[in-house]
């Protein structure tokens, strides 16, 4: 299995954010069943943070198409291995957390008032991973 993670620098305009989460969100799930891609999209305060994981060659075709994608920019690759266990998210074609409680203040003991996924580094990012896993899925 192999699992990539990337933040990145949402470009919504405010009147919009809520359908742009929706339209992202529902395009993730139909194109992630089709490739059997597991993940988490994690969006706060300007920035997205998602983990993908999958066959490589899926994962890799998926992060070029969002790469192009016009509704966010600067995007930062922050690992991308192989991992020996089954997905951390194998019950969510696309796990949403929005804006938590636990988000919040895991960010705060990295130092940031704010949500900011460039900050993760490789042990940082894991415990982020599992933080994410437990936190229960949020409607939009």
């Amino acid at each position: 299995m192999y699992q990539l993670c990337y933040a990145s620098q949402a470009k919504f305009q405010p009147e919009t954010l809520l359908q742009d989460l929706r339209d992202i969100l529902s395009e993730a799930r139909d194109f992630n069943v089709k490739l059997k891609i597991k993940g988490v999209l994690c969006y706060a305060d300007g920035c997205f943070f998602q983990c993908l994981e999958g066959e490589q060659n899926s994962v890799l075709n998926l992060l070029n198409k969002i790469e192009k994608d016009q509704r966010h920019s600067d995007l930062t690759i922050l690992s991308q291995q192989y991992i020996l266990s089954d997905s951390h998210f194998s019950d969510w074609s696309m796990k949403y957390i929005g804006r938590h409680s636990e988000v919040h203040h895991y960010f705060e003991q990295l130092g940031s008032s704010k949500f900011n996924p460039l900050l993760l580094q490789h042990e940082s990012l894991q415990h982020f991973l599992q933080l994410l896993y437990l936190i229960p899925e949020q409607q939009l």
